[in-house]
């Protein structure tokens, strides 16, 4: 038996959210997809990990006690003493919530394939990786891909999440790695909002087959929004309906529904359970400011799950 469910590789972010429009107030957090998505994973009851590097700075400490508060296990977390960890703001507005981040040569962007030496991967049920940590350096994403190798060699499962920032790469280099990526996929986490860019179309079913025809042959999760989620097993097409809420705040929706569906995968339920779940976590996920703070737990979820 694995000794972790879920092992995550990524960029931690401090976040700086604005808690009220047009204010110059910023509430601190934390977030960074993968870590996002691994202590979702770990409200809902998942045995996690952390793969990564931070500052050896007051953020970087933070990390590593949030982790820990959290119960992800950090041996694979390295501090550098020569690097920063990374931030970003987020303002809020009538189109949504947008970004400014601090990121250029963080701690997390100098991983290298080295920052998996620990064996931690191999020990897992599921690697978590994503299109931000291919993205943020030409060695996190050389990083992204031996961790891949390593998982599948290992038997362990690969899940990616598209994540998709055109601000760290060109639309077309990010087209061709994650191509590329989605290949050694056995679970493929798009949003309907990535693939527009990267398909040029905004219709799901034509969406999952492009996927399909750039090489998935796993299991893909493709996220609506509001509009819930396509599961696209290789035979059937299966939607699953959102749970409708007055949302205040979307930072780290999509996370939060990564982490809580592999939780939930590994907690033995079937697709159409486990989105179902996770659908509901990243709707409540949105109740609130931030991207770790309003992450539900369990018995949140399962109790809106029982209506």
């Amino acid at each position: 038996m694995a000794d972790f469910d879920i092992v995550a590789l990524g960029e931690p972010l401090v976040e700086l959210n604005q808690t009220r429009q047009g204010e110059l107030q910023y509430l601190q957090g934390f977030g960074g997809d993968t870590s996002n998505a691994v202590i979702a994973a770990a409200r809902q009851g998942a045995r996690c990990a952390y793969l990564t590097r931070v500052g050896d700075d007051a953020f970087g400490a933070q990390f590593l006690d949030l982790w820990r508060e959290e119960g992800v296990d950090t041996s694979g977390v390295e501090v550098d003493a020569s690097a920063h960890t990374g931030l970003y703001f987020v303002q809020h507005g009538p189109d949504g919530h947008a970004f400014s981040y601090l990121r250029r040569g963080s701690a997390a962007s100098l991983m290298t394939p080295a920052t998996l030496d620990g064996g931690l991967i191999e020990r897992a049920r599921f690697l978590h990786v994503s299109g931000i940590s291919l993205a943020i350096s030409t060695s996190a994403c050389d990083t992204v891909f031996a961790a891949i190798a390593r998982a599948r060699a290992a038997g362990v499962q690969v899940s990616l999440d598209s994540n998709l920032r055109l601000r760290l790469w060109p639309l077309d280099r990010a087209r061709a790695v994650l191509r590329e990526a989605l290949c050694h996929a056995d679970l493929f986490l798009p949003s309907m909002d990535d693939m527009q860019h990267l398909t040029g179309n905004d219709d799901p079913e034509r969406t999952l087959d492009w996927i399909r025809d750039a090489g998935a042959t796993g299991v893909v999760v493709l996220k609506l929004g509001k509009d819930g989620s396509i599961i696209d097993d290789g035979k059937t097409r299966t939607p699953v309906a959102a749970l409708r809420v007055e949302a205040v705040d979307a930072t780290g929706a999509g996370d939060c529904f990564a982490g809580s569906l592999l939780a939930r995968r590994c907690q033995g339920d079937d697709w159409a359970d486990a989105v179902r779940y996770a659908n509901v976590a990243a709707a409540l996920s949105t109740l609130g400011y931030g991207a770790v703070n309003p992450l539900p737990r369990a018995e949140q979820v399962l109790a809106k799950l029982r209506g």
